[in-house]
């Protein structure tokens, strides 16, 4: 979008996590501000009304009525934690919050570096998307410990792997799956 740049590309001012999403991982999407790529946004469009706020949560109207139902459905990255997210981002801070998203962002290129099979990308973007860090965390001690990734092969590894992710999720009660607007 014309004139909209911002510094942090990582995570969108609406509260999606760019560094964890498919497309910007591909060099696909520059992540929100960042230039050629992007698409208008109405968010955008609002904050350049507002001043150019780097994030929604530092808006005073945040969060305003375009929050209505703005976590109902996923794109290429999930929507669900958006607002959970800035609201996080507020209350521990932007460089607490980019120090968490980093870890998880290294954590992610690790588990496709070493776990996937060529059909578990999105799977892992919204699994360290949607799984608290420390959660994240405890599932890669967890594969750490089994010492058995090295010898399985690449199918095996990447259903382990998911297997892991997939157990996490459930003892959290959280799908890990996009939800398509139908």
């Amino acid at each position: 979008m014309k004139n909209f740049m911002r510094s942090d590309l990582l995570f969108s001012l609406c509260g999606l996590n760019c560094g964890l999403c498919p497309m910007h991982l591909d060099g696909h999407c520059p992540g929100c501000g960042g230039g050629e790529g992007n698409q208008s946004c109405k968010i955008a469009r609002c904050s350049l009304q507002h001043g150019n706020p780097e994030y929604c949560s530092q808006c005073q109207e945040f969060p305003c009525e375009k929050y209505e139902d703005i976590d109902m459905f996923d794109s290429f990255v999930t929507h669900r934690n958006q607002k959970k997210d800035l609201k996080k981002q507020q209350e521990i801070g932007v460089e607490a919050y980019r120090k968490e998203q980093e870890e998880k962002i290294c954590i992610l290129e690790w588990l496709l570096q070493n776990g996937n099979d060529g059909r578990k990308k999105t799977f892992f973007c919204v699994s360290v998307n949607l799984l608290e860090l420390e959660d994240v965390k405890n599932v890669m001690e967890q594969i750490e410990s089994a010492g058995k990734l090295g010898e399985l092969p690449l199918k095996e590894k990447a259903a382990y792997v998911t297997g892991q992710f997939q157990k996490e999720a459930d003892k959290k009660g959280i799908v890990l799956k996009l939800r398509k607007k139908k």
